[in-house]
């Protein structure tokens, strides 16, 4: 998982800018495809045959399957503000504020469906466990931790970023009774405190070469 780099996430750099019929189409095929299958039956050829586009179109916007993966499940506007908000505020709280957000994504279906079956794919395809990474890093996690300017973000990024995975893993996938039972809130309680320690705790230093 990499460092937000500045560019727009889920479009690899020299992608084109700009929105266009042709481009919410494949959006729109790509969503309902990942949401339907998994990561690895999803390809970019079923993609374009669903949008009645030519494959070439899909990789002129996206540039491969992951881009294309982490922007058809970017996050709606409203979230995207929230997160920027969380850093604005007091971050003694950080851990438990940004860990409700991501819990209360997974009770809209729009997130939860294709998140699910990405989530799914990811123990088998390398490529789904990349994809699934960049989109939390570049939607959730990394912004907020490039904010906050703390040491190591790179191991910050990726310590919160698994830790949340396997909380979805866990109570969507696995099923877990007691993850499927508790109250979000007490999940908050439980993980917050963690997701806090790795945005803005004391980290160990890496050894010395």
């Amino acid at each position: 998982m990499s460092t937000p780099s500045g560019r727009r996430p889920g479009r690899p750099a020299g992608s084109r800018t700009g929105q266009s019929p042709a481009r919410d189409r494949i959006l729109e095929a790509a969503r309902r495809l990942f949401a339907e299958g998994t990561y690895a039956s999803t390809t970019i050829r079923a993609v374009a045959a669903e949008a009645g586009v030519n494959v070439a179109l899909v990789n002129h916007y996206f540039g491969g399957k992951r881009y294309l993966f982490a922007a058809a499940l970017r996050l709606p506007l409203h979230v995207r503000e929230r997160i920027a908000s969380l850093v604005r505020d007091d971050p003694s709280d950080l851990g438990e504020r940004l860990t409700r957000l991501y819990l209360q994504l997974w009770t809209d279906p729009a997130f939860r469906t294709p998140a699910t079956a990405m989530i799914r794919s990811i123990f088998t395809d390398q490529d789904a466990a990349a994809a699934l990474g960049r989109f939390l890093t570049d939607e959730m996690v990394g912004p907020v931790v490039v904010a906050l300017r703390r040491d190591q973000p790179e191991l910050r990024i990726s310590l919160a970023v698994t830790q949340l995975v396997g909380l979805a893993g866990g109570r969507y996938i696995l099923g877990a009774a007691p993850l499927v039972a508790a109250d979000t809130e007490h999940l908050v309680a439980c993980v917050g405190p963690t997701i806090q320690h790795y945005l803005t705790g004391e980290l160990p230093r890496p050894p010395a070469p």
